[in-house]
């Protein structure tokens, strides 16, 4: 062997060795200690809508398999709330803890969900999230507001949903104090499913996608021109014929009683007010095919599976049809343990002005008389209103405001910003356009306040978000036209006007794109959204 080849080696070893000293000089924490660090961590950076306030207290609260959920008072609403969060954390973790009634806590790691109604100011819905090396505790003045806080860590997990479960490691949580409450009583989501029909499996996963968000309305559009979809007793055809197709011509469908309240159930369990939506006078063809008597010649009309409007309507001034009314709303107000009856009353351009006026002055008292609050879309402000109905402002400002002249709230769902069926882009597949293109920044960047001129805060009760689908045929569609959207209608009805800013936003909805992704929920990815912005700054 040359000595050339010899001083290669001996050169080589000495490098070594020199690399070995230097780590070896190097002070590090433990792998097990460095690992959950790095791949491990919660945050709340995460957190739409946004809080009251936040502030980081600087260190770490531990989340493992030994951690217990306490809970005072322990009642079926509490325990409900308990074993959610429970079933949260396993599907993030894999984590199988355990709760029980609050009693003197002396182990580390705990989690505890406490009402306490000392604070005024957290209301029916806020809560306060207080997180300590040792503790973390959720306190509401009631269950609800208990419930909405557990929204908040189930975001602050998102970061550990694509970990393997069961996790090996601790969850570390960051210390922080959340005060949070709502800004509008009233934040909600419209779904139709009327124009196309939805099953309860997939009501039910839509409730699932928007408590997350912190929304307490659930609007079902439940009858239109294309389907009646909520079985009335008293007029059975209503379903069985009026039910049997959608726009396109396909097998339509509907809830039974037994069905609608089963979803009645299962929202309100989750602190979700439903909503039913019986559309008139006009948006009323299935009604009419199904009942000859509905119309004033006598004569049904054939289904319809088209998506015009304006063209339908009951007849007003046969007493047969406030029979039918009478009896659709105490059934449905039966099934319904909300407060509200929506009537729709939109596009009513069938109808004589001076019939629609007097129809929903009849109509407002059918619904009292079953003590319901009537909430309509803004048509109604032609009529003369009670001072509790409740106006849903979609296009025309001038018919809002006569709303609000007559004492009514207001509910904003302004067309060119909240309709969720609208495209994001000339090039989308799904959705329609005659209120315009709405992208991510555009149903984000309202308030509800100032939209209208002259409308004030205590003029409006909130927001809501209607999906009608036209074009919307399966679950994955109602994903897709839904998110990235949605979460900033909940914003913007969650979060206080000065809290809210565009750029802090887009950073928060990347982080839900990533939880999207991982669990299989459709979205548009929005160019508008740097949707790979937290690889990025993990990688560096």
């Amino acid at each position: 062997m040359n000595n050339k080849y010899n001083f290669r080696i001996i050169e080589y070893i000495l490098s070594a060795l020199i690399i070995l000293q230097l780590v070896s000089c190097k002070t590090v924490a433990p792998t097990d200690e460095r690992k959950p660090m790095r791949e491990l961590k919660a945050s709340f950076d995460n957190i739409i809508p946004v809080p009251v306030s936040i502030n980081p207290t600087g260190s770490i609260f531990r989340l493992n398999p030994n951690s217990i959920i306490y809970i005072e008072p322990m009642n079926y609403e509490t325990r409900f709330i308990g074993q959610y969060l429970k079933d949260q954390i396993k599907s993030t973790t894999g984590y199988g803890i355990t709760f029980l009634t609050a009693e003197a806590i002396s182990a580390d790691e705990n989690i505890r969900l406490i009402i306490d109604d000392r604070d005024e100011l957290l209301g029916q819905e806020g809560y306060e999230l207080i997180i300590t090396e040792n503790l973390l505790t959720i306190k509401a003045n009631k269950a609800e507001g208990l419930f909405r806080g557990v929204q908040t860590i189930s975001q602050m997990l998102f970061p550990l949903v694509n970990s393997s479960a069961p996790l090996s490691k601790d969850v570390l949580i960051p210390t922080v104090e959340i005060k949070d409450y709502p800004r509008f009583e009233w934040r909600g989501v419209m779904l139709d499913v009327a124009r196309h029909f939805f099953s309860v499996s997939d009501v039910k996963k839509l409730v699932d996608r928007i408590v997350l968000y912190k929304f307490n309305r659930l609007h079902l559009h439940l009858t239109d021109d294309q389907g009646w979809r909520i079985q009335i007793n008293s007029w059975p055809n209503l379903t069985i014929y009026g039910g049997s197709t959608q726009v396109g011509g396909g097998v339509g469908g509907y809830f039974t009683q037994e069905d609608y309240t089963e979803i009645v159930k299962y929202a309100e369990q989750r602190y979700i007010i439903v909503v039913p939506e019986i559309d008139m006078p006009g948006h009323t063809n299935a009604a009419l095919a199904s009942y000859p008597v509905l119309n004033c010649d006598g004569i049904s009309p054939e289904l319809y599976t088209g998506i015009k409007v304006g063209f339908s309507s009951l007849c007003i001034n046969k007493d047969s049809t406030y029979i039918f009314i009478d009896d659709v709303i105490r059934e449905v107000s039966e099934l319904t343990p909300g407060p509200y009856i929506h009537i729709g009353g939109d596009e009513a351009m069938a109808t004589d002005s001076v019939d629609y006026i007097n129809f929903i002055v009849r109509v407002q008292d059918i619904i009292q008389s079953y003590g319901k609050q009537m909430i309509g879309w803004e048509e109604i402000t032609q009529s003369r209103l009670k001072s509790n109905t409740i106006v849903q402002h979609w296009r025309k400002s001038q018919l809002a405001m006569k709303g609000v002249h007559q004492g009514s709230k207001l509910i904003m769902s302004p067309s060119t910003k909240a309709y969720m069926d609208m495209k994001y882009t000339p090039d989308t597949e799904l959705g329609l356009h005659w209120a315009g293109y709405i992208e991510v920044s555009d149903a984000y960047n309202w308030d509800p306040v100032t939209q209208i001129i002259g409308v004030s805060d205590k003029d409006i009760l909130g927001v809501e978000a209607p999906l009608w689908t036209e074009t919307v045929l399966n679950f994955s569609d109602i994903e897709f036209m839904l998110f990235p959207r949605l979460p900033g209608i909940a914003e913007i009805g969650w979060s206080q006007a000065e809290a809210r800013n565009w750029e802090g936003y887009k950073m928060r909805l990347a982080n839900h794109g990533a939880y999207w992704k991982a669990i299989g929920l459709n979205f548009y990815r929005s160019p508008e959204i740097d949707w790979d912005w937290i690889i990025k700054i993990s990688s560096k």
